[in-house]
């Protein structure tokens, strides 16, 4: 009776997931940089903890992050924003590991198809290697990327380790083009240079891939 109580709790959880992944997308539009600096105004001592949890289960739901991580900079400066987006990007990508390691596995898999074989054969081959350059090149997108890893046999804490050192150069370069952003509708005539800057060290992000291949080889 518990193995069959157990079964039907998991399938209306992952139902459940399922559904909210649909909302979610359908509602994405709701989430650019007024809108969750609106929802962050109205608790500003827990804008922090909120902003990431937000960025969390957003990523658990498979909604892009990109807004969320401009909105970071816009709202929170470059330092803390910075971090926030690190940390928030990052336990949602635990979540969905987690989720499909121990709850979704099957349906991930009819989710991600033949792909997932690259996936599980580098991950077999390279180990936490492989989610460091999985994590610079965009071949597979970010959302689906954390649940593949799930699928694998890489322990979640390599896993982890290699997801928060991996993100750090992109979120920095977003974040500081959503700060270049927030400093220019508040007026500063400085913005222009930090968008520019912010867009050159995104150009220095995208070449890391090839960096780390040459290194690899």
């Amino acid at each position: 009776m518990s193995v069959n109580i157990a079964r039907w709790l998991r399938m209306i959880l992952v139902l459940a997931l399922v559904a909210l992944m649909g909302l979610a997308w359908t509602q994405r539009e709701l989430f650019d940089i007024d809108t969750i600096r609106a929802w962050l105004s109205v608790w500003p001592d827990w804008a922090p903890a909120l902003f990431m949890l937000i960025y969390a289960v957003l990523t658990v739901l498979m909604v892009p992050g990109t807004a969320l991580t401009l909105a970071g900079g816009a709202v929170f400066g470059l330092a803390m924003g910075t971090i926030f987006n690190l940390f928030g990007a990052t336990l949602g990508a635990a979540l969905a590991f987690l989720v499909a390691r121990h709850l979704a596995g099957g349906l991930v898999r009819r989710r991600v198809g033949g792909r997932m074989l690259k996936l599980i054969e580098g991950v077999e081959r390279e180990g936490w290697r492989f989610v460091v350059f999985t994590r610079l090149v965009p071949l597979f997108p970010f959302v689906l990327l954390n649940y593949g890893f799930g699928l694998t046999r890489i322990p979640f804490g390599q896993y982890l380790a290699a997801t928060l050192i991996a993100m750090l150069p992109g979120a920095f370069a977003y974040t500081w083009l959503g700060h270049a952003g927030g400093e220019a509708l508040r007026g500063d005539k400085g913005a222009i240079t930090q968008a520019l800057l912010a867009l050159a060290a995104l150009a220095v992000v995208s070449y890391l891939p090839r960096l780390w291949r040459n290194r690899r080889q």
